[in-house]
């Protein structure tokens, strides 16, 4: 006694394995849904004998197949795509077993998957993890599934789905789209294939934010990308790693692989991504990368388009240098990108004039350095990692004319004058400001705040470290 289960692919005879032809060949019986033997006609036997029926019948064909396959007939039950996948397989599987038929062969030949064939057509969607989820709920409750799809976007996998929809499953994919939103960038590439191999095939490409539950149906095979999938040249692309490997070999190599995915990482624990503007989410990834804070979600404060505009300043030559506080906060900016950009970086705070007027005026050391700086550097970047006196120094020189900066980030921390420092820079207008607001900040975190302006560039990308 044995039964042959089929994968006979997703229609077109291209996609058929010699396996799957050679078990359909030799089959004295076929059993099947009666839609696929249109696929599979010209490859039976004449004698053959073919056992169809209609949608949701597969428990009768399965028990069919067997009382065949006792009689002594040689049974092949196809099914499409990969009989493994949501296809006859298991059923048969489960119901030999229930009915203590051990001494029944059963044979399973695989097929090509109608995700396969589907992301074959739209180019490499699943190039890296993946998993596969049905929405049907005939079978498997709601909850479950939804449970499932949370752990496809938490697990950030790239996701075929399965029984989109369906004249009377018509909410489920809507469902599926927002909880997808609550965790994964509108613009993450999305794949809709209908008809997958066969002759009214088509092919769709479009995003998270632009998919369209409207144009899918029963037929459609659906393909969301992963926080690294990109559409490029008319393909959707999953990338496995290689190329970016290599690429980076020659530069920041493992360092700058780490970067991005922990970049990755938090974009993914950010709450609601999707609706920060995308300078200021730039800025506050390097924020959080340094510190492992997620409180810099409510305390850093970009003005309108801060970030890209201090990087087309920057990339454009009309900044040409940036004034720091102290000389920590010089030290972290990164030397590669400074290089590139032609930015000189200055900090006052050892010129010998500097400690003269500071003993002259009674005022910091710091403070002073700020005030030599406006007067020969007076539209310069200017960033502050340490000192709050220095940033209200300058506030006083914007505000007297004196001084006009053409950006300033703000990180001084403490617990004297650094709150109310911020709030006097905070209502200056006429140039770009970001701000790390209350008593945290810190060398470190304002440079990596110069970083993120140098490198909005590769923002698109969550390239960080590329310029080291």
């Amino acid at each position: 006694m044995k039964i042959t289960i089929a994968g006979i692919g997703p229609g077109s005879a291209d996609d058929m394995t010699p396996a799957a032809l050679r078990a359909v060949r030799e089959a004295d019986v076929v059993v099947g849904y009666k839609y696929y033997f249109q696929f599979i006609e010209p490859h039976l036997r004449p004698d053959a004998r073919c056992v169809d029926t209609g949608m949701r019948r597969e428990r009768e064909r399965a028990e069919e197949a067997i009382r065949l396959a006792q009689e002594g007939n040689d049974v092949c039950v196809i099914s499409s795509g990969d009989a493994g996948i949501y296809g006859m397989a298991p059923l048969i599987c489960e119901m030999a077993r229930e009915l203590g038929l051990a001494d029944l062969e059963i044979e399973v030949v695989p097929g090509i998957s109608a995700f396969q064939k589907a992301a074959a057509l739209l180019g490499s969607p699943v190039g890296h993890d993946f998993c596969v989820v049905s929405l049907s709920d005939l079978m498997t409750p709601w909850e479950v599934i939804e449970r499932r799809i949370r752990a496809a976007v938490e697990g950030d996998f790239v996701t075929a789905v399965y029984n989109p929809r369906s004249s009377g499953r018509y909410w489920q994919l809507p469902r599926l789209r927002e909880l997808f939103l609550e965790g994964r960038s509108p613009a993450t590439p999305v794949g809709y294939v209908r008809q997958a191999g066969r002759d009214d095939e088509e092919v769709h490409l479009t995003t998270l934010e632009e998919l369209d539950p409207e144009a899918i149906d029963m037929f459609t095979v659906v393909l969301i990308g992963n926080s690294q999938s990109y559409t490029a040249d008319g393909r959707f692309v999953t990338p496995r790693g290689y190329y970016r490997a290599t690429e980076t070999e020659g530069a920041s190599g493992v360092g700058q692989q780490i970067m991005m995915r922990s970049f990755a990482t938090i974009e993914r624990e950010l709450s609601r991504p999707e609706r920060i503007e995308p300078g200021h989410k730039w800025a506050l990834l390097h924020a959080i990368h340094t510190t492992a804070d997620f409180e810099m979600e409510r305390l850093l404060w970009t003005s309108g388009g801060a970030v890209e505009e201090l990087y087309e300043k920057l990339s454009s030559g009309v900044v040409k240098t940036i004034v720091t506080d102290v000389t920590m906060v010089a030290a972290g900016i990164r030397k590669g990108a400074l290089e590139r950009l032609g930015i000189e970086v200055r900090c006052y705070l050892h010129d010998p004039r500097v400690a003269e007027m500071a003993a002259a005026h009674d005022i910091t050391r710091t403070q002073a350095g700020i005030r030599l700086a406006a007067s020969e550097l007076p539209d310069a970047l200017y960033v502050f990692g340490n000192a709050p006196t220095a940033l209200m120094e300058l506030c006083r020189l914007v505000r007297r004319g004196e001084a006009r900066p053409a950006g300033v980030i703000a990180a001084p921390v403490g617990f004297v004058h650094v709150e109310e420092s911020k709030l006097m820079l905070k209502p200056l207008g006429g140039f770009p400001r970001v701000i790390v607001e209350g008593r945290k900040g810190g060398s470190n975190l304002a440079a990596t705040l110069v970083n993120a302006a140098l490198t909005f560039n590769d923002a698109a990308e969550l390239r960080p470290g590329r310029d080291v």
